[in-house]
């Protein structure tokens, strides 16, 4: 059982991996506060109430690409947690825009950019004081959840070494950028004991991947939760599967 989690931060928190993901948290890690990002009110009622239900639960409103709020962001949690800091931080917010060579625009490069690159890496960039006190805090305890990590959520089509369809230009390059950010964290953070990995959590049946996707939420979180339950320092800097294999470059 890893270490027990005091603080958890999730970005997309209010469908799909997300909702799943922050439910089996609460379920198994227990943490004494878990901040949940949404964006539109209207499409997160089923975060409203699990919130409602769980006082443990903090809701935080705001678009990931809201680089203005993120200092706010940081405040509520330094306020939030009583200076304990942050334990893990879940980048999990994300698009994906899919184009062929020929078709590909400007547009859709950017978009998939802000959100899947530029977004996590900022966040984490203000993030980082509440994970290196955390980190400090942990005293002896082995790296982990326990301690602090970063989990950037990526995907297969970001890897180079996989790529033998091409195709989906800007998921795919966006997502490569994103395992290059995560490797960088990994070498940057390792002295303060925090733990950075490219986390692929499947083809799953949600609104992003579709009805033909190989894996269902429940089966894509349950995964997932077991690769974060045992997250170690051997792990730091990998690019790794829901099921736990190590995926290359």
């Amino acid at each position: 059982m890893a270490s027990k989690v005091n603080s958890v931060f999730i970005t997309g928190a209010n469908r799909g991996i997300g909702l799943r993901l922050l439910k089996e948290i609460l379920l198994k890690f227990r943490p004494k506060v878990v901040f949940a990002t949404y964006r539109n009110p209207a499409t997160s009622q089923e975060l409203t109430a699990l919130a409602d239900a769980n006082k443990n639960v903090y809701l935080i409103e705001m678009d990931v690409v809201d680089y203005e709020k993120h200092a706010e962001v940081a405040k509520t949690v330094e306020s939030v947690t009583g200076g304990a800091g942050l334990n893990l931080l879940l980048n999990n917010a994300g698009i994906l825009l899919s184009a062929p060579l020929k078709r590909v625009s400007i547009q859709e490069l950017r978009s998939n950019m802000e959100v899947n690159l530029f977004a996590p890496i900022l966040l984490t960039q203000t993030l980082l004081p509440q994970l290196e006190k955390a980190s400090l805090n942990a005293g002896s305890s082995p790296c982990g959840i326990g301690r602090a990590a970063i989990v950037n959520f990526s995907s297969e089509l970001g890897s180079i070494g996989g790529n033998d369809t091409g195709g989906i230009y800007p998921y795919r390059c966006s997502k490569a950028a994103l395992n290059s950010a995560t490797k960088g964290m990994s070498v940057d953070l390792k002295r303060s004991k925090i733990l950075s990995i490219a986390l692929h959590p499947g083809w799953v049946q949600t609104d992003m991947g579709g009805p033909r996707a190989t894996l269902t939420v429940d089966q894509s979180v349950e995964g997932i939760m077991n690769v974060l339950e045992h997250l170690n320092e051997s792990q730091n800097g990998k690019f790794i599967a829901w099921d736990g294999k190590e995926l290359p470059w």
